[in-house]
């Protein structure tokens, strides 16, 4: 089995590429799964949805070449796991760039008039969020359940990806940051273990 693992930081120390790299350890620790983990700021993807972009969502043109790499890459993988800071609520924007890029329709989902048919269910996903406010702020704005509701439901279920993982790291959680990194390690380790969610 194979794990792609995306992260979007421009900081190669940063608590996320750490977060990141113990997932991939974690994976690779049985000797058994294989993983790539990528970064795609190092990688200067362009999120910007572009004419291109468009021209291929009406129909009129071929996949850009660097969209299609991506896909390759996510063809290849049986999970994806998504390691990001937590920028005004969401994703930061390369990662968001990147999911609105390259989860183009007839690939990712099927649009029939009214039904929409997710085509990734082959994918299980993973998402580690790292946020920095307390949880008393997570919990009286319900960003956590509207982070689900925009993320795990939004585009992953859209895409008929099953959603395994959904985890809100935060400084205040005890042991920080070795918490976090043997979470991140165990998930690796147990990555294709995971059963279907409820």
């Amino acid at each position: 089995m194979h794990a792609l693992i995306v992260s979007a930081h421009p900081d190669g120390n940063s608590h996320t590429q750490a977060v990141a790299a113990h997932v991939a350890s974690g994976i690779q620790a049985g000797g058994i799964h294989s993983v790539e983990q990528i970064n795609l700021a190092d990688e200067q993807f362009d999120p910007r949805f572009n004419q291109a972009d468009y021209a291929q969502f009406s129909q009129r043109a071929a996949l850009p070449a660097d969209v299609v790499a991506e896909q390759a890459r996510l063809d290849r993988a049986n999970a994806l796991v998504l390691v990001y800071p937590i920028y005004w609520w969401s994703f930061p924007a390369q990662l968001k760039g990147w999911i609105d890029r390259v989860f183009t329709q007839d690939w990712a989902y099927y649009e029939d008039g009214d039904r929409v048919t997710g085509k990734l269910g082959h994918l299980q996903v993973h998402l580690l969020a790292l946020g920095a406010a307390s949880p008393r702020t997570y919990v009286r704005h319900g960003y956590f359940s509207s982070m689900r509701t925009q993320i795990d439901h939004g585009i992953f279920d859209y895409c008929g990806a099953p959603v395994m993982t959904s985890e809100l790291l935060l400084p205040s959680d005890e042991h920080f940051p070795d918490a976090h990194y043997r979470l991140a390690h165990n998930l690796g380790r147990q990555l294709f273990n995971t059963k279907e969610p409820a």
